[in-house]
Order: C-alpha cells, then sequence, then structure tokens
C-alpha cells in the first residue's frame, strides 16, 4: 500500500490488478461471499449474547414479543434502505440519500451523527475484547489489549477492503455457526431429544409454568423493547459495504430479502431455545448469561470458556465493521464537502487512509476516557450517541418517502427493491420509531440516554444550518456517492 495519500481519479485503475475502481476512489474488493456473510453476521452484535439475560429478566417469556415488535421494525426499515441503495449503492448509503431526498443539513447530520456512534462503539467493543483476554493472559494488563486489538483492526482496514473483508468472513462465519448450533442442538434439547442431555426437556412448558407469558404484565414488553433495540444496530453496514463490491446490486436485494429470516433464526430462535430449557427467572440466567446459562442446562463442558470464544468473536467483528463503517461515512462526508477534504483521498489501493486513521484516533481517545473518567466523561459519550440507531432508523424512513418518487421520476427501472404496501408501512414505522423515543422519556433508566442523544442531535443539525446560512455547505460532487445528480 502506498504510504502517500492519493486520489484515485474515477475510471483509472488501482495499484491493485485484481480490484476494480468504483469511480469515487474506493475499490471493488469485496467477494460476494463476503458481502452475503456481512450482511448475515451484521445482525449477530455481542449484545445479543450478553445483553439477553436482562431483558428476559424484566420482561420473562414475553421478551420474545419485544424482540419480535423490534425485529419487524428492522424488517421494515431495511427494506426501505434495501430500496434507495439496489437504486443508488454508495459508501455514504443513507446519509448520501437523506441529503439528495431532506437536505444538505439532513445528510451532514446523520452522516456526523452516524460517525459518532460507531467511534463510541470501538471503545466499548474494544474495552469488552481486552476483558475477556486479559482473563484468559492476565500478564498483559487490559489497556494493553485493548490497545493491541484496535491496532490489529486498523492495520487490517489499512490494508485493503478485501482484508476487512476477509477478517469479517471469518468473523460473521464464526458467530453463524454458533448461532446455529445452539439452535440445533438446544432444541434437540427442549423436547429430549439430545443423547445425553441433563436437560429434562420440559417442551414448551417453561414458557408459562413460572408466572404465566406474562410475568410483569404487558408494560413489560415495551420495557424489553428498549433493552433489545440497540442490539439490532448494524443490519444497515451491508449497504455502505455494498458500494465497494462488483455487484452491488445483487448484494443489497440479496441482503434485504433474507433480513427476516435472519432476524427470525439468530434472535427470536436462539431466545426462544433459552426461554423453554430454563425458567425465565433462573438465577444463572443473570448470573452466567443466557446462553451460558442454557449450554450449563444441557451439560456442555466449559460452556463459560466456549462462550467467551463466540463473544470476543461477536467483539472483534464489531470492531473491525465498526472502524470501517465510521470510516466509510467520514469518506463520505469529505466527498459531499461535509468534512475536510482530506477524508475523501484515498490510497493506490482504494483505501481512505486518513477517514480510517482519524476514526481509530477517536476510538483510542475514547477508550483512554473509559479507563480514565468511567463515570463520567465516558459515560456522556455512551448517553449522548445511545439513541442514535434509532435517529437513524427514523431519517431512514422519512427519506424513502421522497426518494421513491425521485426514483420513479428519474430511473424507474432500478426501483428493483421496493417497500411493501407504500407509503402506509413507511409511516407505520415512523410511528413506532416516534413512539420508542418518546417511552425512552418515561423510563428512567433510558431518560438520560434519549435526553443527551437528542441535545446532541440537535446541536449537530443547528450546525448543519448554520452552515448552509453562511454558505459553507461545500460542493457537492456529481457521481456515484451523491445518491443521483440534482
Amino acid at each position: 500500500m502506498s504510504t502517500q495519500p492519493v486520489t484515485t481519479p474515477p475510471g483509472t485503475s488501482s495499484g491493485d490488478p485484481g480490484m476494480t475502481p468504483t469511480g469515487d476512489g474506493l475499490q471493488a474488493g469485496l467477494k460476494n461471499r463476503h458481502l452475503s456473510m456481512i450482511a448475515i453476521g451484521g445482525v449477530i452484535g455481542a449484545g445479543l449474547f450478553v445483553g439477553s439475560g436482562a431483558g428476559i429478566a424484566k420482561a420473562g417469556p414475553a421478551i420474545l414479543i419485544s424482540y419480535a415488535l423490534v425485529g419487524v421494525m428492522v424488517v421494515f426499515v431495511m427494506r426501505m434502505l434495501g430500496e434507495m441503495a439496489a437504486a443508488h449503492p454508495t459508501s455514504g448509503s443513507f446519509s448520501a440519500y437523506a441529503d439528495r431526498a431532506l437536505g444538505r443539513w439532513a445528510g451532514f447530520s446523520i452522516g456526523w451523527l452516524y460517525w459518532f456512534f460507531w467511534v463510541v462503539v470501538l471503545a466499548v467493543e474494544a474495552t469488552a475484547g481486552a476483558e475477556i483476554l486479559e482473563k484468559w493472559m492476565p500478564g498483559v494488563p487490559q489497556w494493553g489489549w485493548a490497545l493491541i486489538v484496535m491496532v490489529v483492526l486498523t492495520a487490517t482496514n489499512l490494508a485493503s477492503v478485501a482484508s476487512y473483508g476477509e477478517f469479517e468472513f471469518w468473523f460473521a462465519g464464526i458467530k453463524v455457526v454458533a448461532i446455529g448450533a445452539f439452535v440445533v442442538v438446544g432444541g434437540l434439547a427442549v423436547f429430549g431429544l439430545l443423547p445425553g442431555s441433563d436437560n429434562e426437556g420440559a417442551g414448551f412448558a417453561h414458557l408459562t409454568d413460572t408466572g404465566g407469558f406474562l410475568p410483569h404484565g404487558a408494560g413489560a414488553i415495551l420495557t424489553g423493547v428498549l433493552m433489545v433495540v440497540f442490539s439490532f444496530m448494524g443490519s444497515e453496514i451491508v449497504t455502505l459495504a455494498a458500494g465497494e463490491s462488483a455487484d452491488p446490486q445483487r448484494a443489497v436485494t440479496k441482503a434485504t430479502n433474507s433480513v427476516i429470516w435472519r432476524i427470525a433464526v439468530f434472535y427470536l430462535g436462539s431466545i426462544f431455545v433459552v426461554l423453554t430449557l430454563l425458567p425465565w427467572n433462573s438465577e444463572e440466567i443473570v448470573e452466567d448469561g443466557s446462553y451460558v446459562a442454557a449450554l450449563n442446562s444441557i451439560g456442555i463442558p466449559h460452556a463459560g470458556n466456549v462462550m467467551d470464544v463466540i463473544v470476543l468473536t461477536a467483539v472483534l467483528s464489531c470492531l473491525n465493521s465498526g472502524l470501517y463503517t465510521a470510516s466509510r461515512m467520514a469518506f463520505s462526508l469529505g466527498q459531499r464537502g461535509d468534512a475536510p477534504k482530506a477524508f475523501a483521498r484515498t490510497t493506490s489501493r482504494g483505501v481512505p487512509q486518513t477517514a480510517i486513521l482519524c476514526s481509530v484516533v477517536f476510538g483510542f481517545v475514547a477508550v483512554f476516557f473509559n479507563y480514565k473518567w468511567p463515570d463520567t466523561v465516558f459515560q456522556f459519550l455512551l448517553n449522548s450517541s445511545g439513541a442514535v440507531a434509532l435517529f437513524v432508523w427514523l431519517v431512514i424512513c422519512l427519506t424513502q418517502l421522497r426518494m421513491r418518487g425521485i426514483i420513479l421520476r428519474e430511473a424507474p427501472e432500478k426501483l428493483v427493491v421496493r417497500m411493501w404496501l407504500f407509503p402506509y408501512l413507511t409511516w407505520a414505522t415512523i410511528a413506532m420509531i416516534v413512539f420508542v423515543l418518546g417511552y425512552m422519556f418515561t423510563d428512567d433508566a433510558n431518560r438520560d440516554q434519549v435526553s443527551m442523544s437528542v441535545l446532541v442531535a440537535v446541536v449537530v443539525v443547528g450546525i448543519a444550518l448554520l452552515r448552509e446560512r453562511l454558505g459553507k455547505g461545500g460542493a457537492k460532487p456529481v457521481g456515484k456517492d451523491t445518491a443521483a445528480p440534482r
């Protein structure tokens, strides 16, 4: 890789003969298998393994309804995003579409908020991974492991987009195989069909035998929604990555069409297995984690260590994708004049080096804050970025309302993916997201998070509007990353 950032002119070949230029300086280095696994693994975050136990404790078996409600919302959002991304694949994804459909202020605001969200996630996941590694090898301090993990994955992303894709292919593959095996093995144990299982195989009895299906009342379903909604963040990554593949339209269409079964199997399927193997109020679910408790109930030896390996893989996957996503969003903002021009420069291998380094530097700073001031500065970063997922989904919905008409008017043949029952389901999804945001204000555990996130969003939108008023919106290049020429 060239050490000096240079802009690769659109339409020229890169220094790597195995890659094809995308026309904006990036390279089409992601293969179909990379995109397929990124799409499948994108919905499986570390939060599913780590945080599901708390949701079960709060809502009981009714947490299944919580996951189903959020899952339906994500399916609708992904369908809308898929409609736009299949028509105009771009590394800026929903930020570029919002720029076109809602105005420069919208693209600027949601782009920077999304970048901020992922660089904070870098710190969270680096710390989580470091905790597991320190437990295995205590000779290296936790901050040392966090540094090592960040450096290795930064080097991976700097090498080429193909390196990112290869790492993510294997990380996501391990997650997918692990969840798939858990659902199959656990499902057999539920009905007493697993040889040598220590579980009594109670069938569906545990869903109702301890206080009923709604032990804490129907209101607990909404509490569960707030606890699980953020574990779905990451589904949209494939639409950013598709811009660096040889056949982005096919990749986006395939990912959009498969999102239903992915959520059904990985989220609903695995949580269903946990709830049918153990009573929802089992102390082991909270103490050991839902998946470890389920594996222990079957008699799987060293279940805790097995899950540590899987969680570490999920953490590394999230780190890898988080750095990739943050850098590509920064690259797109740079192309549109909403970030320093250096962010839009690529190396001879089609890597936005400056965008990657600036993103990871903020991640390193956030890791430092996590160790130095975990309850003040870092808690502020967490709270102020916590509701960004819902903001992103809301902007996707509002953008699609406008982009449908633009696509039909300018290039109707590109409308290969369509949102169902447009515009009624789009408006229904908007109402669902607004309701969840409103309900967060009434919930003691989430009020600070949504309040700080709204405050930061207002500041960013204010900066965007001020830039427009002062005429500093920057030049909007005509090309792939603009969603469509004005």
